[in-house]
């Protein structure tokens, strides 16, 4: 059985820590295609709570993923865009896409 020390030194435990659950792949997927605000976001995902897509982009934000834009206009609003390094998992996501494509259509 693997120690946690082990699994701190593992690149792939990296990853899936940073974005390993559901919520953060789908935020990721939809944030390749644009910014989004977070009610626009949340309707794009909408089986996600509040809570939970709170509690996500808040974790995104903090490891550097994603940027929230905040614009300070008649009606304050943010929004959310990937950065750079959000941006450079964009390979990532198109292979776990084009495996799942294959999967369903071997079924």
């Amino acid at each position: 059985m693997s120690k946690v020390h082990d699994l701190e030194n593992c690149p792939v435990a990296v990853t899936v820590n940073l974005i390993g659950n559901k919520w953060k792949l789908l935020i990721l997927r939809n944030l390749f295609k644009k910014s989004y605000r977070f009610n626009e976001l949340k309707k794009s995902l909408k089986e996600v709570s509040a809570k939970v897509l709170t509690q996500n982009l808040k974790e995104m934000v903090s490891s550097g993923i994603i940027d929230k834009i905040y614009y300070d206009e008649k009606i304050l609003h943010t929004e959310y865009k990937l950065t750079k390094l959000g941006e450079s998992m964009y390979p990532i996501i198109k292979t776990l896409e084009d495996w799942g494509i294959q999967y369903s259509k071997s079924k």
